[in-house]
């Protein structure tokens, strides 16, 4: 059990990052989704310390904020901003029949480089815009993110039988699956709370604000496509992120 756990831990990190896995593991990769949220939790710790690193350095805010930005792209090697660019150029065209034809194309179309532009600028100035608690700002969003991708897979239909997507639905058959993941992303706010961390106000704003942006950012796709597809569970992942930021500025204050 312990050796299924760990080799379906490191598939689920050689499948979301590009850290390094040895390859010479028979890595599991059935339902690594449900590892995701961890996963999130690991990249936005490593992103606020980072962060950490470059503030006691001197280096200037705007220019740490872009560089974490490039850093999240890089850890994940772009996996979900392409799912999310995809799902941009499948959402322009106005005929439904063409939707997923369009969202498999692998030319990027013009929406789908806005898209980019938009997410990354959204996050970019969302963190020079926090100017405390950046490093919670982080793995929240990051962790929610991954979340909301979760409960997409769990609880929408997916729209294409031999999709990219498929192997996670395959794995993820209720929505109590996202309950273990839940539990992680409270129970690390409360932690921080109980060690005086971060305020109860902070953690609960940040619950309630990441875990209803996942929710509804999941529900939206799952709304003008009527289900999911492996690219759309990676936008759910780039907006949620960005818009948690975004919120973050806000509530963190």
């Amino acid at each position: 059990m312990l050796r299924s756990l760990v080799l379906t831990g490191l598939g689920a990190l050689a499948f979301y990052t590009c850290v390094p896995v040895p390859q010479r593991l028979p890595l599991n990769f059935h339902g690594i989704a449900r590892w995701a949220p961890g996963i999130g939790l690991g990249i936005g710790g490593a992103l606020g310390a980072i962060d950490q690193i470059l503030q006691v350095a001197g280096m200037p805010i705007l220019v740490r904020s872009a560089i974490l930005v490039l850093l999240w792209l890089t850890i994940t090697g772009g996996l979900h901003l392409d799912g999310a660019m995809d799902t941009a150029d499948g959402l322009a065209v106005l005929d439904p029949q063409r939707r997923l034809e369009v969202m498999a194309d692998s030319r990027t179309g013009a929406f789908g480089v806005m898209a980019a532009i938009a997410i990354l600028l959204l996050k970019t100035t969302a963190l020079v815009s926090l100017d405390s608690d950046r490093w919670f700002a982080l793995v929240g969003a990051a962790g929610w993110g991954r979340w909301g991708q979760l409960v997409a897979i769990a609880r929408d239909p997916y729209l294409k039988p031999e999709g990219k997507g498929a192997f996670h639905k395959a794995a993820i058959h209720s929505l109590w699956e996202a309950v273990p993941s839940l539990l992680l992303l409270l129970g690390w706010s409360g932690l921080l709370v109980g060690f005086h961390v971060i305020s109860w106000q902070s953690a609960v704003a940040m619950a309630l604000s990441g875990s209803t942006i996942a929710l509804l950012t999941g529900a939206w796709f799952n709304y003008k496509l009527g289900g999911q597809t492996g690219d759309t569970y990676g936008a759910i992942v780039e907006w949620t992120e960005a818009l948690v930021l975004v919120l973050a500025t806000v509530l963190l204050r």
